[in-house]
């Protein structure tokens, strides 16, 4: 269960109300780990409820005023306890994979076209992820927390660009058929 973890992950670099978590996850988490503005706070409220977060004092109570939270110490030593264990990669998963194959068996109808509109949103999200790392990893930043930061963005650059290659490679294959 990992989103609870990105949610104390992400209290834990700033603490946040519940509509700043959802905006976060939109900017930078959720490229990876997606989360909708329900799951969010259902997650704020099972977290609370477990001790692992608490809503910050207000400076005066409002019925339906936005909480802020921040995750307390037991956050802190599940969120350690779960980095430090193993876990196995998961499985790929990709309907588009498995689209590929049953057009092997029922015909290519409209194949060609949804391999080129999923090169577009890949080369589309490559270029947001390269000028994400050019504006935010500029050299010089060699704190450990921006190198980790970094090597996630890296993944996610690593791989739109073998979706992109992989992408162009399909549809030059069924060219030649």
């Amino acid at each position: 269960m990992s989103l609870p973890h990105a949610i104390l992950t992400a209290l834990l670099e700033k603490p946040s109300s519940g509509l700043e978590l959802t905006r976060r996850f939109d900017r930078s988490i959720g490229y990876f780990w997606s989360a909708t503005h329900q799951q969010i706070y259902r997650e704020l409220g099972k977290l609370e409820r477990d001790g692992l977060i608490r809503a910050l004092p207000s400076a005066q109570a409002t019925r339906g005023q936005k909480k802020d939270y921040e995750v307390l110490p037991a956050g802190r030593a599940e969120l350690a306890r779960w980095t430090a264990a193993s876990q196995a990669p998961k499985p790929l998963r990709d309907t588009l994979l498995l689209r590929l194959r049953a057009a092997a068996v029922v015909g290519t109808d409209g194949i060609e076209a949804e391999l080129r509109r999923h090169l577009a949103l890949h080369q589309r999200q490559l270029t947001e992820y390269e000028e994400i790392e050019r504006r935010d990893f500029p050299p010089g930043r060699d704190a450990i927390e921006d190198r980790l930061r970094h090597v996630v963005l890296r993944a996610g650059i690593d791989l739109e660009t073998f979706w992109t290659q992989w992408l162009t490679r399909t549809l030059e294959e069924l060219a030649e058929s």
